[in-house]
């Protein structure tokens, strides 16, 4: 939800991983942090040469350099489902190159695979979620909310 506002005040984070993602324990409610590299819609394309952000949560067409839009939240919101149902992240390397390659390329081990109990549910969002393709992703973090809502409600 905290995603999905920011994307309707037109602004994509650009760097959403779970160190950005902050619980407020009184109100039960998560706060997203560090706006530091976050562009308006209008201009959010990556300078080709330069990495801004966490290349473990990165979007391909982050990685790529190409323009970016809220789908690429979507993608990082998906590594860190991915990484906090699992204790591990879905694409790891030695070189910044490798990294870009398996991103770029390559599918992540099945969340099921590591946790089998976890439910159908969790598959697939976070396999939707980190769609190599943007267009087949989320259309927006709000639709990916209410995904996990239902999956909630339905699942435990």
């Amino acid at each position: 939800d905290a995603v999905s506002f920011a994307h309707s005040c037109l602004i994509v984070h650009r760097d959403i991983k779970p160190s950005n993602l902050m619980l407020d324990e009184q109100t039960q409610q998560v706060k997203i942090a560090d706006f530091g590299i976050a562009r308006l819609l209008d201009d959010s394309r990556t300078r080709t040469g330069h990495v801004l952000g966490s290349p473990v949560y990165m979007s391909p067409e982050q990685l790529a350099g190409k323009k970016v839009d809220g789908r690429a939240d979507v993608y990082s919101l998906g590594v860190s489902f991915y990484q906090l149902l699992t204790a591990s992240l879905p694409f790891e390397a030695d070189t910044m190159a490798n990294l870009t390659y398996q991103i770029l390329h390559k599918k992540p081990i099945s969340v099921r695979k590591i946790r089998a109990e976890l439910p159908a549910s969790a598959t697939r969002i976070i396999n939707k979620a980190l769609n190599k393709e943007a267009a087949k992703r989320f259309a927006t973090a709000a639709e990916m909310a209410d995904a996990l809502r239902k999956a909630h409600k339905k699942d435990f």
